[in-house]
């Protein structure tokens, strides 16, 4: 019997496992759930010892006992990038600083960018900063917390504490360390000493790694906690979305994954760096490659949120909105109801519904906000190919692809195919796949994806569709500055007669 590979994930509110022969033949699969920690407004953690290695101890006590053959490779993968500080024993000193959706650096973004200045970050760094950047976590800690960051030695993200668990190796693969901002070159690839000196001072920086390469060996200490043999290979890893990416075959330079859930994610693979403000530029999983990614604060949150509303199951609305013509009988609505991150980088975005007339049902509503998250996909998209990136492929996961119409729309808006890959278990497949290449038993160019099918788009929507795009385009600038003074008013923050409380957008 052959080797076994075992990928991890940690995810934002569980984790997932899996076991796969080195040829990707799924052997077992664990699942975990776990919860995101909110004590203030704004903030979003999670207990790193209680949740991120207490999900990985599980998950190995779960899939190891009664495996068919011995494990040749392990891989983990996480939520991030994030802030882990730790002592010079490794052991955390508060809970881990969630990604993008801890929005407590605010007052240190702004001092960094005007620190550094904000063409200087984007063209070294590849992205502005914004919440999803680490260095601004840092200098919050520094100020906000002295007594912990007095004694931070290093900090990890969920991935890097996973293999520091097992490995006792102090690593990040260069994916995670290109979203540091403004710690790390994007295009030397490489650790910026002297800002990371003035950002974090006192705080190690970890040994760069690319995903698939072997960041040490299983411990006798993590080997007693967890079933996996002593000396076992431990890659890398990386963050969960670049993880996904890996294992549903977006590997060449101009795959574009559509990631459907709560939130919209997309992420392109090229082969050198390419930068625009309205999007974060990173570095790939594999040497040569660099990406481009966008992400929707909301997505399938809406829809979830006219569920609830309405009393209705998705099944039942989604009946419904099928019989709804294209364009939703001339409904056009705003996704921003979290605000909006890229492209317009403005969280005092709001949502909106133009159009309504007393005609128009819950149906219409539910149709409508699929068709606003695939206006939102054409945006990204059109940004992408100004940036001289356009995609030439777009492949779609996650649970939105489950039924036809989200998809459907998806194409109809946007005129392109999207591929739906039959294996959709996520990141922890694709970081076996990182673990099998680390030790030989898959090369670069190995792909464990396979297409069940395509989505085509409809050319008789195309006309609709391209019309009420253009209205979708004109109303966020024609209503920004009163969802901004809104925006105020629910703070409760009431602007000046006659001002503008706008943000850059």
């Amino acid at each position: 019997m052959s080797a076994l590979l075992l990928g991890i994930d940690i995810g934002t509110s569980s984790s997932k496992g899996v076991l796969t022969r080195p040829d990707g033949t799924v052997v077992a699969q664990a699942h975990v759930p776990h919860a995101v920690s909110s004590p203030h407004p704004g903030w979003a953690e999670q207990d790193a010892e209680r949740v991120w290695w207490a999900d990985v101890v599980e998950l190995c006590r779960r899939l190891l006992p009664g495996a068919e053959a011995s494990v040749a490779a392990v891989c983990v993968s996480g939520i991030g990038p994030c802030l882990l500080p730790v002592d010079t024993t490794g052991r955390p000193l508060r809970p881990a600083i969630l990604y993008g959706v801890d929005t407590r650096a605010t007052r240190e973004i702004g001092e960094l960018t005007r620190r550094y200045g904000e063409e200087s970050l984007l063209c070294r760094g590849g992205s502005i900063l914004t919440s999803q950047a680490v260095g601004p976590k840092l200098a919050w800690l520094r100020r906000n917390e002295p007594e912990v960051y007095a004694r931070t030695d290093r900090f990890l993200m969920a991935s890097s504490y996973a293999v520091e668990r097992l490995t006792g190796e102090y690593v990040l693969d260069h994916h995670s360390a290109s979203q540091c901002d403004p710690l790390y070159d994007l295009h030397t690839a490489s650790w910026i000493e002297e800002i990371a000196a003035e950002v974090a001072p006192g705080v190690r920086l970890p040994r760069l790694l690319w995903s698939g390469e072997v960041a040490g060996r299983v411990t006798a200490e993590a080997a007693w906690e967890t079933g996996i043999p002593v000396g076992t290979p431990v890659a890398a890893g990386t963050i969960d979305a670049w993880a996904e990416a890996l294992s549903v075959g977006v590997t060449e330079p101009g795959d574009c994954m559509l990631m459907y859930g709560t939130t919209m994610f997309l992420l392109e693979v090229l082969d050198r760096p390419v930068v625009d403000r309205r999007l974060w530029a990173t570095r790939g999983v594999t040497p040569g490659t660099a990406n481009l990614a966008g992400g929707m604060a909301t997505s399938g949150a809406v829809t979830d949120w006219l569920r609830r509303l309405t009393g209705g199951r998705f099944e039942e609305l989604t009946a419904e909105a099928t019989e709804v013509p294209a364009g939703s009988e001339a409904l056009v609505m705003l996704p921003y109801f979290a605000g909006e991150r890229t492209p317009l980088f403005d969280p005092d975005a709001r949502g909106a519904v133009l159009g309504l007339t007393l005609q128009h049902g819950r149906a219409h509503l539910y149709r409508a906000a699929l068709e606003a998250t695939a206006y939102a996909v054409l945006h990204h998209l059109e940004v992408m190919g100004e940036a001289g990136a356009a995609p030439s492929r777009l492949i779609a996961v996650g649970g939105g692809t489950t039924g036809d119409l989200w998809t459907q729309i998806v194409s109809d808006v946007t005129g392109r195919a999207q591929d739906l890959p039959e294996q959709r278990i996520g990141a922890s497949y694709g970081d076996a796949l990182l673990a099998a290449r680390a030790v030989g038993l898959a090369d670069e160019g190995t792909t464990w994806a396979t297409i069940g099918r395509t989505v085509r788009p409809r050319a008789e929507n195309r006309a609709v569709y391209q019309e009420l795009y253009t209205i979708y385009r004109e109303l966020y600038p024609a209503t920004r500055q009163q969802a901004h003074r809104l925006a105020a008013h629910q703070r409760g923050i009431a602007p000046a007669p006659g001002t503008d409380s706008s943000t850059p957008g």
